[in-house]
């Protein structure tokens, strides 16, 4: 398809005025204080997987308000600390299978495949969400911030940090977080919201810049709140007050870490100045780069580069000169 948002001369300019409601940082104060008065209370199953050079694990913990969140574990032979990585996945996806996690295992790598509340995977989503909503995850407890779907989502995200860097594998002090699309998103949320990841790689990332999105992605999932506006219309200045909370773009300031992020500038479903919005929002060191012919969709060349700056990152290795 041929590219339909704004030049890429505007784009490394774009910085629309953020949405954040003044308690922004009270929110999520607060709610990382609750989080972390919750016991992860984890389990560790090991699993009968034919991985030559790691171990395989399936790991459960309580994450927000005591949904079980499911995650896979990979941790590389011999002895530690190593490196870690927490991955997270697109949306309605899962931490789908173990064999795409071994690239990073048998680099050293200690990896941790989170599945998001709800969605297609092992976790739980107990939490009972009031008032109606329409189909996905989007407007789940839409008319408020403390129970909107993404602030559990969030904070399991965060809790799946506490375990990685308490567990005795892994070196606290170089860790990564990484995913594609809401993955992306949640890697920015991740990195802007906790101190520790030392290295951030979304690619594409969701939950950037609601109102522009809205506008603009052609394809779900970000469709389903003009659904959901279709039916509640007097309802629209309390739904953007709410995802306002949860917009990386106002979140983005935050981050401390270098990031390393994609946009594809035929993205119908992450809008290139979705992206944008939220990069030119980032102090912390940062690349973007840019695939023209891409939509939503991970690019295979990547790989490398991301390679490149976990060895540099993570183990030390002058890796981002290749």
């Amino acid at each position: 398809m041929p590219r339909f948002d704004m030049p890429l001369e505007e784009l490394v300019n774009y910085r629309p005025p953020l949405t954040a409601e003044p308690d922004l940082d009270a929110f999520w104060a607060n709610t990382l204080q609750q989080a972390a008065q919750q016991p992860l209370n984890a389990t560790l199953e090991k699993q009968d997987y034919p991985a030559l050079g790691c171990t395989v694990f399936k790991l459960t913990y309580d994450g927000w308000q005591g949904s079980r969140i499911a995650a896979w574990y990979l941790r590389p032979e011999g002895d530690g600390p190593f490196p870690g990585l927490v991955q997270y996945h697109g949306y309605s996806g899962s931490k789908a299978e173990v064999f795409g996690y071994l690239p990073w295992a048998l680099q050293g790598y200690a990896l941790l495949a989170v599945d998001v509340r709800g969605q297609s995977g092992d976790s739980a989503d107990t939490f009972p969400y009031p008032g109606g909503h329409v189909k996905g995850w989007m407007t789940q407890g839409i008319l408020d911030p403390e129970v909107y779907y993404y602030r559990g989502v969030y904070v399991d995200c965060i809790r799946a940090l506490d375990w990685l860097c308490s567990n005795g594998d892994v070196d606290p002090q170089r860790v990564g977080v990484m995913g594609m699309s809401q993955g992306g998103g949640l890697t920015l949320a991740v990195a802007s919201l906790d101190a520790r990841p030392v290295l951030a790689m979304p690619e594409m990332p969701y939950l950037a810049h609601f109102r522009r999105a809205v506008d603009m992605a052609m394809r779900q999932p970000y469709l389903e709140i003009p659904d959901y506006l279709r039916r509640w219309p007097e309802r629209e200045a309390t739904v953007w007050r709410t995802l306002s909370y949860f917009d990386v773009m106002n979140l983005a300031s935050r981050v401390r870490c270098p990031v390393l992020m994609t946009v594809g500038l035929q993205d119908d479903i992450c809008p290139p100045s979705t992206v944008y919005a939220a990069y030119n929002q980032i102090q912390s060191p940062k690349e973007i780069r840019v695939y023209p012919y891409h939509n939503h969709e991970m690019v295979q060349a990547h790989w490398e580069t991301k390679l490149r700056w976990a060895h540099h990152h993570l183990k030390g290795l002058d890796t981002l000169k290749g």
